[in-house]
């Protein structure tokens, strides 16, 4: 079986970290780009997308973000299988006619989210799961059509639209990654906010949140049968 083709979209400013972790959660051969260098694919040639985390805000007066949401959103109109992740998350929001904007609070540490109906992406994943979470932003306004997956208090934590979707949270994530990002927001919400979040990160935490990483399984099966003309493009257009 000839093995997936997927672009890989890194917005993270420090991409090592997040390149391991895709890396290590993805069964396909990637073709990287270092999305915040303006580095972005010149053809649409691949079997899916994902798009990564990123400190920035969408909304940020940045030369590389605009680039990034168009490609987006022609990658979305081709029909390309998208999965975005927490800022890709935002930026696939942005792309298909949603709407970002900055929460009041902060929402950061291993976290409970819901789901809201069935979707294949959370099959195999339990109604209420625990996921890691560290965002400031959030979709305020889904696009039009798209269908709510997941949410909690904090508001969207998964939508879908056609062949592409969003999660919120970071299913990617390991311990070290986990540490290091709890561990550079003192700045922004405080040494004693951190030093709690550090202390909930353990094994047991940890294991409980892998539940999650299914996802990433089912979305390569997905982009697995678009590209064989299997029956996931009449899913997606019900």
């Amino acid at each position: 079986m000839t093995r997936l083709r997927l672009a890989l979209l890194n917005a993270a400013h420090d991409g090592a970290n997040t390149a391991r972790n895709f890396r290590r959660e993805l069964d396909a051969d990637l073709a990287e780009f270092d999305a915040n260098a303006q580095q972005l694919p010149e053809t649409f040639d691949f079997d899916g997308v994902v798009i990564t985390g990123s400190r920035s805000s969408v909304y940020w007066d940045e030369a590389w973000i605009p680039p990034l949401i168009e490609w987006t959103a022609e990658a979305a109109e081709r029909g390309l299988p998208i999965l975005g992740v927490c800022y890709g998350h935002q930026v696939l929001a942005e792309a298909l006619g949603g709407r970002v904007g900055g929460m009041d609070d902060f929402e950061i540490g291993y976290n409970r989210v819901s789901r809201r109906g069935d979707d294949e992406l959370f099959a195999g994943i339990d109604e209420d799961f625990t996921v890691f979470t560290t965002h400031g932003d959030t979709v305020v306004e889904l696009p039009p059509g798209a269908q709510l997956l997941a949410e909690n208090e904090f508001g969207v934590h998964a939508f879908r639209k056609d062949h592409t979707w969003g999660v919120q949270f970071h299913p990617e994530y390991d311990v070290e990654t986990a540490r290091s990002v709890t561990k550079g927001k003192r700045e922004r919400i405080g040494d004693e906010a951190v030093d709690a979040v550090l202390a909930d990160i353990s094994p047991e935490r940890y294991d409980a949140a892998c539940q999650a990483k299914t996802l990433f399984d089912n979305f390569t099966a997905y982009c697995r049968r678009v590209r064989d003309g299997g029956d996931a493009g009449a899913e997606a257009e019900a």
